[in-house]
């Protein structure tokens, strides 16, 4: 009988087993039907409000974008850390630069855990040479174009722009870039290197648990500091004509070993490039981790007020404002702050600057600079959107739905957006403001952008499909800056 019995199991055990898969789906849990359905709606309701700006092939918008490029490393961060016997210390410390392996440790603990990005220069080259070479055979390790500049004009030119891009690169490099692309600057042999130390939710490092998904960034990079294709770009900027100018790569310059004197005189000859374009020539700066004063100073005084948009994300936000404010720069924030958080700084911010420019136009007479009329802000969440009523900024719903599939295209590596790899980390309903009393609004399925007026500018949010199986998240906010652009130009 016990024979019979173990015969009968292995006769029928694959029809049994197939009961209980059809079982087990028949009776999923109605949460789980439910949260399905809603990422489908979510994702058909973006596509269809992205879809409802086209670009003609025709009348390609023209973008000139600056300054630099590189060539990306892109390695698991712990696994490298780990093959150089690299442990966390006690202590995770903030660190301005990095000149020994011990301060890497430090630096890298304190943005690991809560996950924010963070990018830092080394000073140490024989040590950066070295995480280098530990890196080139590190099982899934890449290589990549890389720096803002680049990035921005190749996504660009894949939404269908026409792109002048400022940098020097090596013939390599050049090689790989869109058709679309036309580059302005000097040829180099080697390009510089940026190593970009990866790591999903959840990672381990020693007794550290990372809170999501994010990178460090390390460069040694000798190059791009000295925005040394600017005099090329601006030569053939005035040919090419184009409909926005972008600028990103300013990172670079932070804590780096200039002569006196260096940085303010390229800093100034940047101002007059943006000065001398013409009034109705749209001007983006793209943000960066920035940690040395003196430079985020330097940039509110040479670049910001010549700018009409601003692109930056959840922890660029509260330090520029608390710069603005007169405070010390803010090195780490919330890495997933509430909607209302954000828009009361990104209103704040508008603000500031606004009334900055008035009354320095005020007081020299002369309407030097811009007012800021579009201010963008990426977090893992949502998207937010600032623009000014009646500025040459359109389609901002349809810019800020563009701008949230970006992010979970590029961070999957795919241009299909697979719901079963997404979720929905942004609460079922956001208050406006912190202040007590504002309103609620519920996020809706079928319309998933929320727009309203305020004062004088328009705010649009969106939720994000937060991509559950990462394959990159460096270069994220260039590329998510970078296709919303696309369609307000």
């Amino acid at each position: 009988m016990e024979g019979g019995g173990r015969v009968s199991w292995v006769k029928y055990g694959p029809v049994v087993s197939a009961l209980v898969v059809l079982l087990a789906f028949w009776f999923r849990s109605p949460q789980n039907v439910v949260l399905d359905d809603r990422l489908d709606t979510v994702l058909t309701s973006l596509l269809k409000a992205e879809r409802k700006v086209g670009i003609s092939d025709v009348e390609r918008p023209r973008v000139a974008v600056g300054f630099g490029g590189c060539v990306d490393l892109i390695v698991d961060g712990v696994s490298l850390l780990n093959k150089i016997d690299l442990t966390p210390t006690d202590q995770p410390l903030h660190h301005n630069y990095l000149e020994n392996a011990v301060q890497l440790a430090q630096s890298f603990a304190y943005f690991f855990a809560p996950g924010a990005a963070a990018e830092r220069f080394m000073l140490n080259e024989t040590l950066f040479s070295e995480l280098v070479e530990a890196s080139r055979d590190l099982p899934g390790n890449r290589w990549a174009i890389g720096g803002n500049a680049p990035v921005m004009a190749g996504r660009m030119a894949t939404e269908g722009c026409d792109v002048l891009l400022g940098g020097s690169f090596s013939p390599d490099f050049t090689d790989v870039l869109s058709e679309h692309i036309t580059v302005a600057g000097n040829i180099v042999e080697e390009p510089d290197i940026h190593l970009i130390l990866e790591y999903p939710s959840g990672a381990s490092w020693g007794h550290l648990t990372s809170r999501r998904a994010n990178r460090y960034i390390i460069h040694s990079d000798d190059h791009n500091p000295y925005l040394d294709s600017m005099e090329e770009f601006t030569e053939q900027l005035e040919d090419f004509k184009p409909d926005l100018l972008v600028v990103g790569g300013l990172q670079m310059m932070d804590n780096f070993p200039f002569q006196t004197g260096e940085r303010d005189a390229l800093l100034s000859r940047l101002s007059d490039l943006l000065s001398t374009s013409s009034p109705k020539l749209g001007v983006h700066f793209e943000m960066a981790s920035f940690v040395e004063e003196s430079i985020m100073e330097d940039l509110l005084h040479y670049v910001i007020p010549r700018a009409d948009s601003l692109g930056m994300n959840e922890q660029e936000l509260p330090n520029l404002l608390s710069l603005l404010k007169g405070s010390n720069i803010t090195v780490l924030s919330d890495p997933n702050p509430r909607v209302a958080t954000v828009l009361d700084q990104m209103r704040e911010v508008y603000r500031i600057l606004n009334q900055r420019y008035k009354d320095i136009s005020e007081e020299t007479n002369s309407g030097e600079g811009k007012p800021l009329t579009r201010l963008h802000v990426h977090t893992l969440a949502f998207q937010a959107m600032i623009v000014t009523h009646g500025s040459q900024w359109k389609n901002t719903m349809s810019a800020t739905a563009k701008a949230s599939l970006t992010a979970n295209r590029h961070v999957c590596g795919s241009n299909d957006i697979d719901p079963s790899k997404a979720r929905l980390i942004m609460d079922d309903s956001f208050s406006v403001s912190r202040q007590e009393g504002s309103q609620r609004i519920p996020l809706q399925e079928s319309r998933p952008v929320s727009c309203w007026d305020e004062e004088d500018y328009e705010i649009c949010v969106a939720p994000v499909l937060v991509c559950t199986e990462v394959y990159q998240t460096a270069g994220g906010g260039d590329n998510i800056s970078a296709a919303g652009l696309v369609l307000q130009i």
